[in-house]
């Protein structure tokens, strides 16, 4: 007698994200429900996503990348959960691979997928990403996100966790405005995890830790083999911890404002 075939949940949360969702969805057909989580895009985004026959698609209001990723988590209707961004793609190679392992009892609870990154439509091969991985797949009954972090969230996994040997495509970078934007966003959600875990602002870390994040990423992780493109990736990415220590020190400063305008 044939073993049932394993389901899957696609999930993935959105935000403005017309021009690659699209590409998204369309790799992730395979599953057996597609869930978005849209945090109210003002794009067309959620109206795309309403008309697509195989999309469930709910409006949540963003609070933090665990809180929104979480809340996604509750929605999926199968223990195999597949958790993508928006600007990630499915290659017909993973899909094969992923759809190999979940049918086959495998003993892993989740697998890490290594990421092929792309400037625009060209491949960024350095500039610190060359070893980057993630949690994409999962066991609902075996994982949670740990609510210690609130950007690049933190997957909790009881059990045994795999590697998978094809990448996940990740369109990182869409134009220079759009990154510097995400860069800026998840800089101020880590000064508010910073902020809440009671770490201190200073001055040196404001100087010290973006030059230090840029000469990591462009000479020691060889984003200069990347040419111009590994000179903007890198730079943004170190203007991510620049916004980190600036925006600890605007809330270091409201706190204590708040602070004063209630003493007698």
């Amino acid at each position: 007698m044939n073993n049932p075939k394993a389901k899957i949940s696609a999930l993935v949360i959105a935000y403005n994200e017309m021009g690659y969702i699209e590409k998204c969805i369309k790799s992730v057909e395979f599953a057996d429900e597609i869930i978005v989580v849209d945090s109210f895009s003002t794009d067309g985004t959620y109206e795309y996503l309403l008309a697509h026959p195989k999309v469930k698609v709910i409006q949540h209001p963003f609070a933090n990348f665990t809180s929104q990723k979480s809340f996604a988590l509750q929605q999926a209707t199968h223990d195999w959960v597949l958790f993508l961004d928006a600007d990630e793609v499915i290659s017909e190679e993973l899909k094969t691979e992923i759809s190999t392992v979940v049918n086959n009892k495998t003993e892993f609870s989740a697998f890490w997928f290594y990421r092929k990154f792309m400037f625009a439509n060209e491949v960024l091969r350095y500039s610190g990403w060359q070893t980057d991985k993630n949690y994409r797949l999962f066991r609902k009954s075996k994982a949670k996100f740990s609510d210690r972090k609130i950007v690049h969230e933190t997957l909790e996994v009881n059990g045994a966790s795999g590697i998978f040997k094809e990448k996940l495509i990740h369109y990182c970078y869409k134009n220079y405005e759009d990154y510097k934007s995400k860069m800026q966003k998840y800089g101020r959600l880590k000064a508010k995890e910073d902020f809440f875990t009671e770490k201190k602002f200073n001055y040196l870390s404001l100087v010290l830790k973006p030059l230090w994040k840029f000469f990591n990423h462009y000479f020691l992780r060889l984003g200069i083999f990347d040419g111009r493109k590994g000179i903007t990736i890198c730079y943004l990415n170190a203007l991510s911890d620049l916004e980190r220590y600036r925006e600890l020190k605007r809330l270091e400063k409201k706190n204590e404002m708040a602070y004063c305008l209630t003493m007698p």
